[in-house]
């Protein structure tokens, strides 16, 4: 098979390699649209997961059943799926105890491009198949189907985690792609105001149309200070990270109320640690608790997902601003998440030419 490679540190490139073979109950799977994401990026030229060498990268795609182990019972070949970023080991104790996106160890469910080939090939290997695959719906195309893999999840995982409910104030610090998942999310939790950081005019554009009440941006100034200023000294009862680096805990915390919490799904891809201001923090007895986790994957995951789309919940179609028709435009496609232009959300390519 052929594949968009990382061949090592600061370096990408097509590569050949054989084609993967399908387990007793695997599924081999060719892309029919993909998406590269932000933690390709982080990979590939900041080395956040260690080195490696000649591994396909992308997590984000849905394809079409090419081949299928004898063990598959709801799966066949020319099925059109969803496939799914994180595809844990389901009878790993890690997920009898469930937190399946660790299985075989912390960040283990997430396999694509971190310890095997991700999704950037022409075939594409999914262990466990009926318990990692949904079936693609037919009301979904598969542009936006491919961002059902992670991007979406991702999201809607920060709400989830820092227990977004009726009537909130929340913050989302960072509206790229997740962090526009999270607005949607914390929207769909029963957010009531929604106070989102950024500036870039796309971005905001559609996070208005997510539900987005407030805007301010890290160029007016401290965004602690804005939100308290715009919060009349209170601050908010939840604070969503999807952007920023290892020093954004530090307004975050100083944003929080007492007794609220921070959900963060930002893949912090170098340094050390963190930052935690000891006074905002109630001198660590502010009950400010902070999330952090990797989302969720697996079929029943998936299935959900397919339902808020079709029946209009979210609308993903919103974040394609650059489609590409053709497999070796993934390199290109790459390239725009590296540098991010101004009028980028996400980028998709149409894998019709395999």
């Amino acid at each position: 098979m052929r594949g968009f490679a990382m061949i090592k540190l600061n370096e990408v490139g097509f590569i050949e390699k054989p084609d993967p073979v399908a387990g007793h109950r695997d599924a081999i799977v060719k892309p029919l649209a993909v998406a590269p994401c932000t933690s390709d990026i982080h990979t590939v030229y900041e080395g956040a997961v260690g080195p490696r060498e000649n591994l396909i990268l992308g997590h984000e795609a849905c394809g079409q059943i090419v081949e299928v182990g004898d063990e598959v019972k709801d799966f066949k070949v020319g099925d059109k799926v969803l496939i799914p970023a994180i595809t844990p080991d389901w009878g790993d104790t890690f997920s009898q105890a469930g937190y399946s996106v660790h299985s075989g160890g912390m960040l283990g469910g997430w396999k694509f491009s971190n310890i095997k080939d991700g999704v950037f090939g022409t075939r594409i290997h999914v262990n466990e198949a009926d318990a990692n695959l949904a079936l693609l719906p037919p009301e979904i195309d598969i542009d936006v189907a491919c961002m059902l893999s992670d991007m979406i999840p991702t999201g809607l995982h920060a709400s989830e985690m820092s227990g977004v409910t009726f009537g909130d104030t929340v913050v989302v610090i960072g509206i790229g792609p997740v962090g526009l998942m999270c607005v949607r999310g914390a929207v769909l939790h029963g957010a009531g105001r929604l106070i989102a950081v950024g500036s870039r005019p796309k971005t905001v554009e559609v996070a208005r149309i997510f539900g987005a009440t407030d805007f301010i941006s890290y160029k007016d100034g401290d965004i602690a200070e804005q939100v308290l200023a715009l919060t009349n000294g209170v601050g908010a009862d939840k604070v969503l990270i999807a952007g920023g680096d290892n020093d954004t805990f530090e307004p975050a915390i100083k944003m929080l109320k007492p007794g609220g919490s921070i959900g963060n799904v930002n893949y912090l891809g170098s340094g050390e640690y963190v930052k935690i201001p000891r006074v905002e923090w109630g001198v660590g007895m502010g009950h400010k608790t902070i999330h952090g986790g990797l989302m969720p994957g697996g079929r029943l995951r998936m299935e959900k997902l397919g339902s808020l789309v079709v029946n209009g919940r979210i609308d993903p179609s919103l974040m394609i601003t650059h489609r590409f028709e053709g497999f070796d435009h993934i390199a290109e496609a790459v390239e725009l998440m590296h540098n991010k232009p101004a009028d980028l959300i996400k980028p998709v390519v149409i894998c019709s030419d395999i």
